[in-house]
């Protein structure tokens, strides 16, 4: 299998194209995420902690379709670029990589600074729960950022708490965007993405923070409260856009779902009932 380096900041980073499957089975690899497509997690190079993660393509058309359209790598990159440009925080990018065959690319790598101090939002948000006053200036502080990077042209296609970390920096909350390779750049972001990334966010949030302050969230998101028409025209299309989006997942359960096959009646009266 052929491999490319898409970006590495320094010839040794470069040098990892061949053994970077290795260092993801190697004994020191500390495993942050595991799924059929996905493993990321912490690895020492270099005499330094970074975050390696793998994306493998679905098939043989899915990776020459991430050829034509851009990899999971290539992706990362161009995320990092449209933060950097509009003057968001995100963990340094240290290399990119894809591993093709026949054609196809069969795998991207990335290789990313490991934040030690930023906690992800749940773990921040929780740091003290009776911290009521902490609470507001955090929801007031994120919501400000999230607009800005909404007014700066900037959304994400998968705004999850888990991409978002927080470091509180003498008073101003450092926020890092992680999971670049979701990150879109447009003219102007429209209301309906606008409210699709607040969506996103709050059905992620929602584990840990009540209705209340979820909403506190998307008045600061606005500036202000606004008048009873508007926020209830506001509130009608968050709720089709929850909607939409649970329709979605129900349909994907049902496409993977594990079916058994049918049995007669005998068969049936034969299984017990716990």
């Amino acid at each position: 299998m052929a491999s490319r380096a898409l970006y590495a900041s320094s010839p040794e980073w470069a040098a990892l194209s061949g053994r970077l499957d290795d260092l993801l089975n190697g004994p020191g690899f500390r495993v942050l995420k595991k799924n059929p497509r996905t493993l990321a997690g912490i690895a020492h190079v270099n005499d330094s902690e970074v975050f390696v993660k793998r994306v493998t393509s679905r098939s043989w058309l899915a990776g020459l379709v991430a050829r034509v359209c851009g990899s999971s790598a290539h992706m990362t990159i161009k995320g990092a670029a449209i933060l950097d440009r509009a003057g968001f925080s995100h963990p340094r990018l240290i290399a990119a990589f894809e591993h093709c065959r026949g054609g196809s690319i069969r795998a991207s790598y990335v290789i990313a600074e490991y934040l030690h101090r930023p906690k992800l939002l749940s773990r921040f948000a929780l740091a003290d729960g009776r911290d009521f006053r902490g609470r507001r200036w955090l929801s007031q502080r994120l919501a400000q950022t999230i607009r800005g990077l909404h007014d700066a042209g900037c959304y994400t296609r998968d705004l999850q708490e888990t991409n978002l970390m927080l470091e509180a920096q003498g008073g101003e909350l450092g926020v890092f965007f992680i999971d670049l390779q979701d990150y879109r750049h447009r003219a102007r972001v429209s209301r309906r993405l606008r409210l699709l990334n607040l969506v996103h966010l709050d059905r992620s949030v929602g584990r840990f923070v009540s209705r209340t302050h979820r909403l506190r969230f998307f008045y600061n998101y606005l500036g202000d409260k606004p008048d009873h028409s508007e926020m209830r025209a506001l509130l009608n299309e968050l709720r089709l856009i929850t909607q939409r989006i649970e329709r979605r997942q129900r349909r994907h359960q049902r496409d993977t779902a594990i079916r058994l096959p049918a049995c007669d009646r005998t068969q049936r009266d034969s299984i017990p009932v716990l």
